[in-house]
């Protein structure tokens, strides 16, 4: 059963979204919003050091855990479907990973839709990725990203497979959004009881700023379809209470099926992207616990 916490929080957050998706906010507006919320409401946690930097002309932030030997570094991808979020909105989430990890981690203000559709995020994850291996060669690297940022992640880690660069160590994907067809039983099914995707109107209308007119069945698009093989070892965390469900369990089958090594941990009662709320309650503290201790053991076994 989950926690009396977590279910007030639930409920909070139901709410919240609703009022804020009646506003009918334009997006240059959500945008400056969902930042100065997120300032407001996740702070980093005590342990991290911060700094701004610019990678090959993207800006990002480096957050660093104080007081040891970082195990490798950690390469994070915001979520906000492709079209919001910031290194504002995810630096909290980034830094409690880096945190439970023991890794430097460097999130990255990539490239949006619509004013910048497919490729664009892609190639601005591929130009940061390459850049890191060159200023630390010998360093292993992990992929890590929640929603969006998830389905980026698998599909840099696609680019990075296809270019036949030398591949991450591992990639952690948080409630990944992997099919931008809507096609999957899940968008239906648990929209109802989702606070972030109540109906699909959202997600279709990004999915369609973000894919511009090309099929959204293309794999670096929707990475369900591509071929999944010859990929990082995997672990994924989703909620039972999302309507992007079954992007994960797909995802997770085909993976295996193509023969990469893929685990999938379902949260009973969680949502979408809970561990943002890590330090409010536990199912939330649990998950970044496992991740770090999943992404630290790879780059510990791949520093060897």
């Amino acid at each position: 059963m989950s926690s009396i916490r977590s279910r007030i929080w639930y409920h909070l957050i139901r709410r919240k979204l609703a009022q804020q998706r009646a506003l009918k906010l334009p997006l240059e507006q959500a945008r400056a919003n969902g930042d100065r919320n997120s300032a407001r409401m996740f702070k980093i946690p005590a342990g991290i050091s911060t700094q701004a930097a610019d990678i090959d002309g993207l800006n990002g932030e480096w957050l660093r855990p104080e007081g040891s030997k970082p195990a490798g570094l950690l390469l994070y991808l915001h979520g906000g479907a492709y079209v919001q979020g910031s290194v504002k909105t995810h630096r909290a989430l980034a830094a409690r990973l880096a945190l439970a990890s023991q890794a430097s981690a460097f999130i990255v203000d990539y490239r949006l839709a619509p004013e910048h559709p497919f490729p664009a995020a892609v190639d601005d994850a591929l130009v940061v990725y390459k850049a890191l291996r060159r200023a630390y060669p010998g360093e292993p690297i992990a992929l890590a990203g929640d929603s969006a940022g998830g389905g980026l992640t698998v599909a840099t880690a696609l680019r990075i497979r296809d270019e036949a660069v030398p591949a991450p160590v591992a990639l952690a994907l948080l409630s990944p959004w992997t099919d931008l067809t809507l096609g999957n039983p899940s968008h239906l099914s648990k929209a109802k009881v989702d606070p972030y995707f109540p109906d699909s109107s959202l997600l279709s209308l990004a999915a369609k700023a973000y894919a511009w007119g090309r099929d959204p069945r293309t794999p670096q698009i929707s990475p369900q379809f591509a071929d999944l093989g010859g990929l990082p070892p995997t672990l994924i965390h989703v909620g039972e209470r999302e309507a992007l469900l079954d992007d994960s369990l797909i995802l997770a089958e085909k993976m295996t099926a193509a023969g990469s090594q893929a685990q999938l941990d379902l949260y009973p009662d969680m949502w979408h992207v809970w561990q943002v709320f890590a330090g409010r309650f536990p199912e939330a503290d649990r998950s970044i616990a496992a991740i770090g201790a999943f992404l630290k053991g790879q780059l510990e076994q791949a520093a060897r």
